[in-house]
């Protein structure tokens, strides 16, 4: 029987593994060099593509830029489970065990991270937007918490959300560096358990 031909790609197939690469080689040069300096054609180029392919695929830089910064901070939520106290230490282990898995991307993301706080015309607004939707989501989930009983009841949702968004980014940051201070285990079950004390009723 002679051997079958491999079945051949779609075109939307050919399209997301084009992107993939893409996002791949822009997350890649950004967790080197920054991302100030990143032109489409470095992509292009880092990617095996030409400029042309990354502008047809992406627009512009800020619409890759975006695409990058979605794709490192793609994670799995947990399950809603037992309340949403328990969701939310659950979330903010899930949230630095994604950092420490996907090291790359979580530089390239931190990176940009810094680039935002520093006043970047195009990072800022970008960032001001997906910190705001993922303190949102906190806070929501708080109040939710404060409902079901998981949560004190003097708990200020939004207060708590801004909390929580930076004890994620400040262990993400030394979790990304060379050395990290301490066995990367250790520190998510601290910052699991710091929320929960935080949380208590």
């Amino acid at each position: 029987m002679p051997d079958q031909l491999p079945a051949r790609r779609t075109q939307q197939e050919r399209r997301e593994q084009t992107e993939r690469k893409v996002i791949a080689a822009a997350t890649a040069l950004i967790a080197e060099r920054g991302s100030r300096a990143l032109t489409l054609a470095q992509v292009g180029a880092a990617a095996g593509y030409s400029r042309g392919i990354v502008s047809h695929h992406f627009g512009s830089r800020e619409n890759l830029l975006r695409a990058v910064m979605r794709d490192a901070q793609a994670f799995d939520l947990p399950d809603p489970g037992e309340s949403a106290g328990v969701w939310l230490s659950d979330t903010v282990r899930a949230y630095l065990k994604n950092v420490s898995n996907k090291r790359p991307a979580a530089r390239a993301f931190l990176q940009m991270w810094g680039e935002a706080i520093a006043s970047d015309p195009v990072l800022m607004p970008l960032y001001a937007e997906q910190d705001a939707r993922f303190r949102g989501l906190l806070a929501d989930t708080v109040r939710e918490g404060i409902s079901d009983g998981s949560v004190r009841a003097d708990a200020d949702p939004e207060a708590m959300a801004v909390y929580l968004l930076g004890l994620l980014r400040g262990i993400a940051l030394q979790l990304i560096s060379t050395s990290p201070p301490a066995d990367v285990e250790a520190i998510i079950d601290e910052a699991g358990r710091a929320t929960q004390r935080a949380l208590k009723p």
